[in-house]
C-alpha cells in the first residue's frame, strides 16, 4: 500500500475481535515503527506491551476508580477540556459515533457505557503503553517524539490488518497502569494504544473522522 493511501485509509478502531494478537506480529510492528523521527536521535521511548490477565486488571482498576469518581491522575499535565474550534471538532466525532451507535442525546446510561469503553481500552486484546524517562522533564520534545512513534505504530499495525486507537482514557489512572503493567517508577506514562483485529460488525468502526481543508491551517511564506 502506498503511504498516501495508507495514511488516508487508517481510522480509529473501537471494537475488537476476541482474538489474540501473536507476539511476533507486535514485534514486527515495533521494529518498523522505531524508525519514526526522533529529536537528535534520542529515541526517548519505552513500549510496554500488555495483554492477558495484567490488561484485565488494568481495565478493572480504571473502571473502579472512574466509577468512584477518582480524579484523573496522569504523569504529565494536559488540558482536560477544549474550547472553540477544538471543542467543535471533538463534539463532531462524538456525534458521528453516537449516530451510528444509535445512542440518543438523553440516553445517559448508554453514553456512560460508551465512555467506560475508553477506560477499558475498548476491550482490545493488546495495549501498548508508551513511557519516557522522568529525568527528561520538562519533556515536551520527548513527548513529541512519542507522538511520532505512536503514529508509526498505528500505521504499521494497519498495514498488517490490525486496528488501533490512541487512547488517553486508558492512562487517566496512571497509578493503576503502572502497578499492573510493572512500569518502573523512573518512567512517566505518556499514552496507550489499544490494538487488535477489528470487529467488522461493530458499527462504530465504520466511522472515519474528517479533516479540515488545508487552507484553514496552512500559510505559505516566500512562495
Amino acid at each position: 500500500m502506498e503511504f498516501s493511501e495508507l495514511i488516508k485509509a487508517r481510522k480509529s478502531i473501537r471494537g475488537y475481535l476476541p482474538k489474540p494478537v501473536p507476539r511476533e506480529v507486535i514485534e514486527e510492528i515495533i521494529e518498523v515503527a522505531k524508525w519514526a523521527p526522533s529529536s537528535m536521535n534520542t529515541q526517548p521511548w519505552h513500549v510496554h506491551v500488555v495483554t492477558g490477565e495484567p490488561l484485565e486488571r488494568i481495565r478493572q482498576g480504571n473502571t473502579e476508580n472512574m466509577l468512584k469518581g477518582v480524579p484523573p491522575q496522569r504523569d504529565f499535565p494536559m488540558k482536560e477540556s477544549y474550547e472553540g474550534i477544538h471543542r467543535e471538532r471533538q463534539v463532531g466525532i462524538a456525534v458521528q459515533l453516537f449516530d451510528v451507535m444509535g445512542i440518543a442525546r438523553d440516553d445517559k446510561a448508554r453514553r456512560t457505557d460508551w465512555v467506560m469503553r475508553g477506560f477499558r481500552q475498548f476491550d482490545a486484546p493488546v495495549s501498548l503503553v508508551l513511557t519516557y524517562d522522568k529525568y527528561l522533564e520538562p519533556a515536551a520534545i520527548s513527548q513529541f517524539d512519542l507522538g511520532a512513534l505512536s503514529h508509526a505504530l498505528v500505521l504499521a499495525a494497519w498495514e498488517r490488518g490490525l486496528g488501533s486507537v490512541i487512547n488517553g482514557q486508558g492512562i487517566m489512572q496512571s497509578a493503576v497502569v503502572r502497578e499492573h503493567a510493572g512500569i518502573p517508577d523512573d518512567q512517566n506514562i505518556m499514552i496507550c494504544i489499544a490494538m487488535g483485529y477489528p470487529d467488522e460488525d461493530f458499527v462504530a468502526n465504520s466511522v472515519k473522522s474528517v479533516r479540515e481543508s488545508s487552507e484553514k491551517f496552512v500559510r505559505y511564506v516566500g512562495f
